[in-house]
């Protein structure tokens, strides 16, 4: 039995002529983005109730089809997965949610929030109505709508409303699909109003919008303009603006993004003083932990970065910022906003730990699941059946030297003859040649630097794509070696200092250190000094760093650290350091603003 169900105080909420209806009576939706696959689940209450203490009445949260199965059939609802204990949560501090689980959800998270598995089919029809497509969707979400449909307002549970699918009008026009999935929907027992999202566009407005789903919008500026061009569309019913961009993502190579406080609080009291509903995305954005992170290419490659700050009313740390207490105050003119006002954390520790080579060899560590492979041409990720990051690729020159092209690296790939590093290949930089010196062994480390989470590159195959030529002959018998990241930083956690110094001289290199705190805190790590890579805490893998920036801390959750001892791992794919140390320090350095 569900908290929702135990509860058993069952309300009604629906979409009148001009406003939402709570019970009958008129009610303004005012909510935050809050995914918690970007949140330890830990922290998951602490967050909600922040969003609370903002004046907020609701949570909305995207699911992510791929966090939940990675692996075809092997459905996982569990631990940070667990979207009903974060509904439950969400009822416990006496707000409503907001669910939106695509199956396409975009969110600058990897692949766009489709499993792997799912956009590797052969012949697959993303986002249509294609057989096998609907077929996989209709599975996916009546294991979602389990979890939700019990959670609903009319059953004593929180969630209002439900979304379908995510901004289709940007992407096509199949109307036969979005009717297809608002039949699974309504057959899978959601009786909670359902939603459509889109710019307001004529064409995406349009091309978006699907019988028995009400309209709303998505947009951060001219907020009367926009609300009028979605009444065009939605003549009747509450306006909503569904996706209110209060800040912007990173990427690599790039600046911080940051918004105005000042700017935003004043587009957000006009859309509350015009009557619409608002979801702030994001209230709060978390973090990319691990390997989730999306990418956007048009025209240019460019993987996002670890933190997903957003720069959010509530930072990735959970602390409030300015934007948070504007935004408090324009709500207070609209709703009551409670009497608490929320403190901000003091400096985290700082502190510096001396690391060192360990013995952990990098491809002999579990490949969950993926093994080697010998073929003609290098096979891709998805032809090896792997998941992670890294793939070593491996052929024999048979002496020789020359130009080495390849068809495409994806996305990043580090090149040596014979163990000696002779260079690199970025996709972001358009590269896809270099010259080799003469010799016997090539070898090809590709990184997978995240998953195109946007329009028609989704589901594309990552690893060296196409033929690789030598002066223009075609080089075959590649051996490809998954390299698990995950699998590696929990290797080295426990594995034995090296015995003699590292006499490899191309990546990974593995390097680990031991740290002790008085009590589990909320830390920075700080990647200055560092070329590329990733980091683990306690067997806990942190995400990407990259001198490239703009990011240059990255958070670790004081639920992922313990009083007493600790440890960290650094998997170095561009250099050894010259300094072997990892420092961290009292506040997060997310790169040089653009404001």
């Amino acid at each position: 039995m569900t908290a929702a169900e135990a509860s058993g105080s069952a309300r009604s909420f629906e979409i009148g002529e001009s406003d939402f209806l709570l019970d009958g009576e008129p009610f303004r939706v005012l909510s935050g983005a809050l995914h918690y696959f970007r949140v330890h689940p830990g922290q998951w209450a602490d967050r909600i109730r922040m969003a609370r203490l903002m004046g907020l009445n609701t949570i909305e949260t995207y699911v992510a089809w791929n966090a939940h199965e990675p692996r075809r059939g092997e459905w996982d609802a569990t631990g940070w997965n667990d979207l009903g204990a974060f509904l439950d949560l969400v009822a416990a501090e006496g707000m409503h949610a907001i669910v939106r689980p695509g199956p396409y959800i975009c969110a600058e998270w990897h692949n766009g929030g489709l499993p792997v598995w799912l956009t590797a089919m052969p012949e697959i029809g993303l986002r249509r109505s294609e057989r096998a497509y609907l077929a996989e969707v209709t599975t996916y979400l009546h294991r979602v709508y389990e979890i939700v449909a019990p959670r609903q307002i009319d059953r004593g549970g929180p969630v209002i409303l439900v979304q379908i699918e995510n901004e289709y009008g940007a992407y096509g026009d199949d109307t036969a699909y979005l009717e297809h999935l608002v039949r699974v929907t309504e057959d899978a027992g959601i009786t909670v109003p359902l939603t459509t999202i889109d710019q307001p566009t004529d064409q995406m407005l349009r091309d978006g919008s699907v019988a028995g789903a009400h309209l709303t919008g998505s947009f951060g500026s001219r907020a009367a303009e926009r609300l009028a061009a979605l009444r065009r569309y939605q003549p009747s019913g509450p306006l909503m603006c569904a996706e209110f961009w209060d800040g912007w993502f990173d990427w690599w190579g790039g600046q911080h993004h940051t918004t105005s406080p000042g700017d935003a609080a004043a587009e957000l009291e006009t859309l509350l003083e015009a009557g619409a509903s608002v979801n702030l995305y994001m209230f709060h954005g978390g973090t990319n932990f691990g390997l989730t992170n999306g990418a956007n290419d048009k025209g240019r490659y460019l993987p996002i970065v670890t933190s997903y700050d957003y720069d959010a009313p509530l930072d990735e740390r959970g602390d409030p910022t300015a934007k948070y207490f504007a935004f408090r105050d324009v709500i207070a003119k609209y709703a009551p906003v409670p009497d608490e006002v929320p403190a901000v954390s003091g400096p985290a520790p700082e502190f510096a730990v001396a690391v060192e080579p360990v013995d952990v060899d990098p491809v002999a560590v579990d490949l969950a699941g993926a093994a080697s492979q010998v073929a003609v041409e290098p096979p891709t990720f998805e032809q090896l059946g792997y998941l992670s990051a890294l793939v070593a690729y491996e052929t024999d020159l048979g002496g020789r030297g020359g130009a080495l092209r390849f068809g495409d690296v994806r996305d990043q790939a580090w090149i040596s003859v014979d163990g000696v590093p002779v260079g690199a290949v970025s996709r972001t930089r358009h590269e896809d040649a270099l010259r080799v010196p003469a010799g016997r062994r090539l070898r090809v480390l590709v990184e997978e630097q995240g998953r195109v989470n946007y329009d028609v590159r989704l589901g594309e195959s990552k690893g060296l794509i196409g033929p690789v030529t030598l002066d223009d002959v075609a080089l075959a018998e590649w051996t490809a070696t998954p390299i698990d990241v995950a699998a590696l930083g929990r290797a080295a956690t426990d594995a034995s200092p090296a015995a003699a110094a590292p006499t490899a001289d191309v990546g990974p290199f593995v390097l680990r250190g031991s740290f002790s705190l008085d009590a589990a805190v909320d830390l920075f790590l700080d990647t200055a000094g560092w070329g590329k890579g990733f980091a683990v805490v306690n067997g806990f893998l942190l995400g990407r760093y990259w001198s490239n920036g703009p990011q240059r801390t990255l958070y670790v959750p004081a639920a992922v650290v313990s009083g007493g001892a600790n440890t960290v791992v650094m998997i170095e794919l561009d250099r050894v350091v010259t300094e072997p140390l990892v420092r961290f320090v009292s506040s997060p350095d997310l790169g040089p603003r653009e404001e």
